[in-house]
């Protein structure tokens, strides 16, 4: 019996080569796509990013666009410069460098002299204006703070105990008691016939409710002749304190708003040099800081 004749291989080769074929075909795409972006377009790379995500599903998170072009479909959050990353192979240039270290980068036409100077002109008119405005409210709010002082101690019968004035800042309105009409020389403890007076005084503060009130104690520059305290600092600041306890107990002022000190002889108001100066810098000053104050 004849055999029978081999069929011919078919034309096409063996089936590796069209898996190898279609490999060498993607390699010289890839390799023509690098070639074409050897010098970047913004523009241009937007879109090859974009098409690259919607064709390969390169980026894999949540939709975001690149600058404003197209949105990648599924894609995640766009990284910003992505066009240098990638010209760069991921390493940023010294120029990117000193971008990021936030030096001026001449190159940027958002960074030109004239556009820094204008937009710090800008900040600074704008920095003005707000501190413009606080400012008025403050004076505003201390006028009126001030106006409502004095009715007060005008009600109370206390002009003849209190001096009043506003803060050139206009931070707080001033009570200025003399040290005279509260304390015996060289002591701290408040006179018993001063007690009125400083009651009044807190049923004042009690109508600002709310406010930081700060008590300070003042002495003259003579030295202290006294076991119980060692010299002006100690005697201003218990004197301080004093007024504050009362007023706290006597007249309910809230303690947590409440600050007191003493400055001795280191903040005087008149010349030590005659016994009327003096006096005069013996004092205890009750200050009402306004809404605005920092204090």
């Amino acid at each position: 019996m004849a055999r029978k004749k081999r069929e011919a291989p078919s034309s096409a080769g063996a089936p590796w080569l069209n898996t190898f074929a279609d490999l060498m075909n993607l390699l010289l795409c890839f390799f023509v796509l690098l070639f074409s972006m050897s010098t970047v377009d913004a523009q241009k790379f937007e879109e090859i990013a974009v098409s690259m995500a919607n064709t390969f599903g390169v980026f894999d998170a949540g939709g975001a666009s690149i600058g404003t072009g197209q949105l990648i479909s599924s894609g995640m959050t766009q990284m910003h410069d992505l066009g240098e990353y990638f010209s760069s192979m991921g390493r940023p240039s010294k120029q990117s460098d000193s971008i990021n270290q936030g030096e001026y980068d001449p190159t940027n036409p958002k960074n030109t002299e004239e556009n820094t100077q204008g937009s710090n002109s800008a900040n600074t008119e704008d920095i003005k204006e707000a501190m413009e405005k606080i400012k008025n409210k403050m004076a505003e709010e201390t006028a009126g703070m001030y106006d409502k002082v004095s009715d007060l101690t005008e009600q109370y019968n206390l002009g003849n105990y209190v001096e009043l004035s506003i803060d050139p800042e206009y931070q707080f309105v001033e009570l200025t008691l003399k040290g005279s009409i509260l304390y015996d020389s060289g002591n701290a403890e408040i006179k018993a016939k001063a007690k009125p007076i400083l009651s009044k005084v807190g049923d004042v503060l009690k109508k600002f409710d709310g406010y930081t009130i700060e008590i300070t104690g003042h002495t003259d520059n003579v030295p202290m002749n006294s076991t119980t305290y060692k010299d002006n600092n100690w005697l201003s600041s218990a004197r301080a304190l004093n007024a504050a306890e009362y007023l706290i107990e006597n007249n309910g002022l809230e303690p947590a708003l409440v600050k007191y000190s003493g400055r001795g002889e280191y903040d005087p108001i008149s010349s030590n040099a005659t016994p009327e100066g003096r006096a005069r810098n013996r004092r205890i000053e009750v200050k009402i800081f306004n809404e605005y104050s920092s204090n």
